[in-house]
């Protein structure tokens, strides 16, 4: 595992674990589970948590700086390509030339599913401009694939809705997108609880995003420790190859060569 490496936007990550910023109780908790998970990227709300929008208000940037995070803005809360290009660009300003981004534009309030037509439209304008484009997305490969097309660096299905904590509901269509993948796919938005992430993992995904499963857990910072083992156990799995499944029983040990 020294050498396996998450390479995005031509820098390489120990971590596979990528986390979100919202939904803590304060900044010092934010701060503790983000160190717990072990995470090297660190995905922020440009229109919910301030990164210096707000001169006279407390920063994240203060508890996870620049220098030991990548910081990785993102458009939640955005329902149509204009406003998530937008509020890239002004990201973008506020982390002084910072490429590296996240689209998501939502459908609507109630499932914040993605609006495939406007991140597609929003996807081009960004890719035009120079950004480095990691994008929220449907769970399906041609979507996938011409999200590739336009020139994201990274696609990011969603395993349910958001915040739902549903897990994986069709492995098989993120298997597909794997499959296909020219680059990284990871994991994004209905991861519950450990196994979730283990199972991501497993398939083949190249990393994991959460933020509501860890915020909203009993214990963050216990379950940021628990889904960065759960990642790394997934990894090593997927790496190592799994047993084929079989229809009859297999002892363990063999007849052939027994003892007499």
């Amino acid at each position: 595992m020294n050498n396996d490496f998450l390479t995005i936007a031509g820098k390489q990550y120990r971590s596979r674990l990528l986390v979100g910023s919202g939904k803590y109780r304060d900044l010092n908790e934010t701060r503790e589970a983000t160190f717990a998970a072990e995470a090297e990227i660190v995905t922020v709300a440009i229109r919910r948590v301030n990164i210096g929008q707000d001169p006279n208000a407390p920063s994240l940037l203060d508890v996870l700086p620049p220098k030991d995070f990548t910081i990785l803005p993102n458009t939640a809360g955005c329902y149509n390509a204009r406003d998530a290009v937008y509020t890239l660009q002004m990201a973008r300003e506020l982390l002084d030339g910072h490429k590296l981004v996240k689209l998501e534009v939502l459908g609507d309030e109630k499932t914040l599913f993605p609006h495939m037509p406007e991140t597609l439209k929003a996807a081009e304008t960004l890719v035009r401009d120079g950004f480095d484009v990691m994008v929220y997305c449907s769970d399906d490969p041609i979507q996938a694939r011409i999200l590739q097309e336009i020139g994201c660096i990274a696609v990011m299905p969603l395993a349910s809705l958001i915040g739902s904590g549903m897990g994986i509901l069709n492995p098989w269509n993120l298997s597909l997108i794997i499959e296909e993948a020219k680059v990284p796919v990871l994991v994004d938005a209905g991861v519950g609880t450990a196994s979730d992430a283990a199972i991501a993992m497993e398939l083949g995904c190249d990393g994991v995003l959460m933020n509501t499963a860890i915020a909203a857990a009993r214990e963050p910072v216990r379950m940021a420790r628990a889904m960065k083992l759960a990642v790394q156990a997934g990894r090593e799995a997927y790496l190592a190859g799994r047993m084929p499944k079989r229809f009859a029983a297999s002892p363990s040990s063999p007849r052939e060569g027994r003892i007499t």
